[in-house]
């Protein structure tokens, strides 16, 4: 990213001590808070200057990350690096294998962690950082093509790549103009939109990002239903014709709680409850034990389908101060069913 070395045409008539006439320090007439919003909106405006400036050069740098057979090899330093480890993570995790590499490190046999079908990222505000300059030559020796992300696009990283995405900024939000900040912020963004737009056209689905983040809050909020859902002899459930007795029976056998009531076509008609059964004795007396399922059930239960999040499953269960769901398929056949019980093991709750 920038640094008090770097060379910018665009600013050659800046003057540190104009902004800083334009800034007056907290203790007279600007707050901190004042101070704050004034960075964060230089930093928005020059988002809004990037973005504003896209156009057949993101595409086609679009296009070169689709094609690439291989992985992604971002490489930058000082500043630069520590963001391209960041967009190296962005972009493994949304569906495109990528890894982050000290070109310095590069220099001294770390090129062999490169192959012919990889793609590289380079990062460099000015573009003629002396530790990317040195490693461009075999970069291009090995055949690879490179996307340069630089606020200089006439530099000679610019002119030792397939494509150019231009990051320049009018200034840093630093009142020297020195220390990477607005620049540093305008490449992770720009990276951030390239990652976006890459898992988007790929169909990255949000399984698949719960694959690539197994542990965690990530993890957790994207378990599905599917994952923790008990299935088969494990649900109770009874015949619309079964008795009492059979009811209690079903329910005592499975220890939850409660059975679903099915049709001849298995389909979900009802759900008794332990409670369902107490009430049913309130109400009939002795009689109960001659009523159906049919009968004695709760017409529409609470239901889920195995696609849905298990988090959606613990809302579900909260707003109707519940500790079962049943699942069902696409034909209101259960298939299975989720307890509290599951998803405090699966670490949702």
């Amino acid at each position: 990213m920038a640094n008090p070395q770097d060379a910018r045409s665009s600013q050659s008539t800046f003057a540190p001590e104009t902004y800083l006439a334009d800034c007056p320090p907290a203790s007279s007439r600007e707050t901190l808070v004042d101070q704050a919003k004034r960075v964060l909106n230089m930093e928005a405006d020059a988002l809004r200057a990037i973005a504003d400036r896209l156009g057949e050069s993101f595409e086609y740098a679009i296009e070169l990350l689709l094609g690439c057979q291989g992985k992604v090899v971002v490489t930058g330093i000082g500043k630069s690096g520590h963001i391209g480890n960041k967009i190296a993570a962005t972009l493994a995790s949304t569906g495109t294998p990528a890894f982050f590499v000290h070109p310095a490190e590069l220099r001294h046999g770390d090129f062999g962690m490169l192959e012919e079908r990889d793609l590289v990222i380079a990062l460099s505000y000015s573009g003629e950082t002396a530790e990317i300059k040195q490693v461009l030559d075999p970069i291009k020796r090995m055949g690879l093509k490179v996307i340069a992300l630089t606020g200089a696009p006439q530099s000679t990283l610019a002119k030792h790549s397939e494509v150019v995405i231009d990051v320049a900024i009018e200034r840093e939000a630093c009142p020297f103009n020195l220390a990477p900040t607005t620049s540093t912020t305008a490449t992770l963004a720009m990276a951030d939109a390239m990652a976006i737009v890459l898992m988007t056209r790929k169909g990255f689905r949000a399984e698949d990002f719960a694959r690539r983040h197994p542990g965690g809050s990530l993890g957790q909020q994207l378990v599905s239903v599917r994952d923790v859902m008990r299935v088969g002899l494990q649900m109770p459930q009874v015949s619309q014709t079964a008795t009492y007795n059979d009811v209690l029976a079903e329910i005592d056998a499975k220890r939850l709680g409660f059975a679903v009531v099915i049709d001849e076509e298995e389909r979900l008609k009802g759900i008794i409850t332990d409670g369902d059964l107490r009430r049913s004795l309130v109400k009939w007396g002795q009689s109960a034990f001659e009523k159906t399922a049919a009968e004695i059930s709760t017409a529409n239960p609470k239901t889920i389908n195995s696609d849905a999040l298990a988090v959606e499953a613990l809302k579900l269960m909260e707003k109707h101060a519940i500790s079962d769901l049943i699942i069902l398929d696409e034909k209101s056949r259960p298939e299975g069913l989720i307890h509290l019980k599951d998803l405090l093991r699966a670490g949702i709750i």
